[in-house]
């Protein structure tokens, strides 16, 4: 198995720790440790002190002492199951327990767990150094209890599933505003366009050129992709310039719902895919709050296009349209100008005529 890369593994591996010990595990015991219901955190650490029927009284982490309802209180995990990669397997599968896991790995940079047959992702509003090609190889053919958890682990699953039962599988990414829903999609897309590339099944290349073309990919960070691939990697920002939007919780919120249909042939490679979108937000074209956007092509649009092309398009000005109420509201770290010429690109491998992208 390739191992990632020394600084990345952290992002991955569950390091062992105190909590593990039999010393902590002895600790554990005597005191008692439950869950208990606070106002600021959700659930806090307490040690039960004395039970008089319905009434416990607890210890808490700051020395205080009170009284609660048995009913109240949720049963703790031994320290064993800290940070555990795999919440159904918790001795005690409550709220709180659930909460604390999730916390603990996420403090811990580790933003993937599952529960069962769902992968639960809290996301870090960063991106993370494990979506490279070498961790790509590090999950090709493997069960998923022989590496740690990752959307490429479930997309693997799927793909392995479809192959040896020769059945239809789904993926659905779902969560709130912001969750991450967008970008762990666009993870599945990359992944299953590297393992599943039909330029790799070619008799007629020459495995000379094959070999000094990936190298050249590999040496300069790239993934390797046939053409096909690219055009479905290259329809999510398309998809995304036309459809998302800055709103108050997220800078790229998906302001539509879409269905991506992959089409596999016999063998196991990409020929086709479809992408079915509903439920257009589209009063976002004449209203938004005063810290959101509208859709990104307008932004895009006024401060990338070039004088020809504003003139064509009778373009103005940020502050001459009434409908933004804030004028050009700019996303940090992202250049609307240098956006456009991206979606302009995006679209020449899409195939789009140049009369058809302007």
């Amino acid at each position: 198995m390739a191992d990632p890369a020394v600084d990345d593994s952290k992002f991955l591996f569950l390091e062992n720790d105190f909590r593990n010990s039999g010393v902590a595990q002895a600790d554990w015991m005597a005191k008692k440790m439950v869950w208990v219901p606070s106002e600021r955190e959700g659930f806090e650490q307490a040690s039960i002190k004395e039970e008089k029927g319905d009434q416990v009284l607890v210890e808490l982490s700051n020395g205080h002492k009170v009284t609660i309802n048995k009913d109240d209180i949720q049963k703790m995990n031994p320290p064993k199951f800290s940070k555990v990669e795999d919440m159904a397997a918790l001795t005690f599968l409550n709220e709180a327990s659930v909460l604390h896991n999730l916390r603990e790995r996420y403090f811990s940079s580790l933003i993937y767990t599952y529960s069962g047959l769902f992968c639960v992702v809290v996301n870090p509003y960063k991106m993370l150094p494990i979506y490279s090609e070498k961790i790509i190889e590090m999950y090709k053919g493997k069960k998923r209890h022989e590496v740690p958890p990752h959307i490429y682990s479930i997309t693997d699953n799927a793909y392995r599933n479809m192959m040896q039962d020769r059945e239809d599988q789904s993926i659905l990414c779902t969560g709130e505003s912001g969750a991450g829903k967008t970008e762990n999609t666009k993870k599945v897309i990359q992944y299953l366009a590297v393992v599943a590339s039909s330029h790799k099944g070619k008799k007629d290349v020459n495995p000379d050129s094959v070999a000094a073309a990936v190298a050249k990919q590999q040496q300069a960070g790239s993934l390797a992709y046939g053409e096909l691939e690219k055009q479905l990697l290259q329809a999510n920002p398309i998809l995304e310039a036309f459809g998302n939007a800055k709103t108050i919780k997220n800078d790229n919120s998906s302001r539509f719902g879409k269905f991506i249909k992959l089409n596999f042939d016999v063998t196991g490679y990409i020929v086709g895919a479809n992408i079915d979108t509903y439920l257009l937000e589209k009063s976002r074209c004449i209203r938004q709050a005063s810290t959101e956007r509208a859709f990104h092509i307008f932004y895009y649009m006024v401060a990338g296009a070039k004088d020809k092309t504003k003139e064509e398009l009778l373009l103005e000005d940020f502050s001459s349209y009434r409908f933004l109420r804030a004028g050009h509201v700019e996303i940090p770290g992202q250049q609307d100008d240098e956006m456009f010429d991206e979606t302009l690109e995006a679209m020449e491998i899409m195939g789009f005529t140049e009369d058809e992208r302007l």
